[in-house]
């Protein structure tokens, strides 16, 4: 029995047959990642801890996931908090708001600085016009909705809260249509995106194995 014990304390430590690697696997490579580290000077510990923001070409894409939560989960709360009669709920639902709209006017104000740094054709640069008008409608109506909240208090009442989650509802639609564009712009057309090296051999079955 004990040695049935042990056998499967191993397996599941080392991870088993399905995986390669495990807990052991991975404090090993945490701590490989943290020497690698270590090594690195001050100007070189940035992109080493965070590759994928050092290659960034502008923040816009690391912004624009704060608005897209916020505001959508600003939404979903208020809606339900005014169905279950819910006043906390909904309280919480205006400070999302608030944070949403903040965070849309510094994400707004990367994407215009990205339009104007990123090269682009002709085709694309329509779409980017049509994702900044998304872009700009999605603020407008924030800024809006969060002046609405705050000069009533924090909760709408009545009929006037059936008009305001209509408008909720309009700023989740303008925001899925404006991500819509940027990943098409990204996914179909490479904007800002450098080009991808070959894979190299096995990399392929590596991936299709995990």
């Amino acid at each position: 029995m004990m040695v049935d014990m042990n056998n499967f304390l191993s397996f599941q430590v080392h991870g088993g047959a399905d995986h390669d690697g495990g807990v052991a696997d991975g404090v090993s490579s945490l701590l490989t990642f943290v020497e690698e580290l270590s090594a690195h000077d001050s100007a070189g510990i940035f992109p080493a801890l965070m590759p994928g923001i050092a290659h960034m070409h502008n923040i816009h894409p690391l912004l624009v996931h704060f608005p897209i939560a916020f505001l959508s989960t600003f939404f979903v709360l208020d809606m339900l908090g005014t169905l279950a009669k819910k006043p906390s709920w909904r309280n919480v639902a205006s400070w999302l708001l608030y944070f949403g709209t903040v965070a849309a006017v510094f994400t707004v104000t990367a994407g215009f600085i990205a339009a104007s740094t990123v090269a682009h054709g002709v085709e694309v640069h329509a779409i980017m016009e049509r994702h900044e008008h998304f872009g700009v409608s999605v603020l407008s109506l924030a800024i809006l909705l969060s002046a609405w909240r705050l000069k009533s208090g924090g909760i709408i009442q009545g009929g006037a809260n059936s008009f305001f989650l209509i408008l909720a509802a309009l700023l989740c639609v303008l925001i899925a249509l404006g991500a819509d564009l940027g990943g098409l712009m990204v996914y179909h057309y490479g904007v800002a995106v450098d080009a991808a090296m070959a894979p190299v051999d096995g990399f392929m079955e590596h991936q299709h194995h995990h």
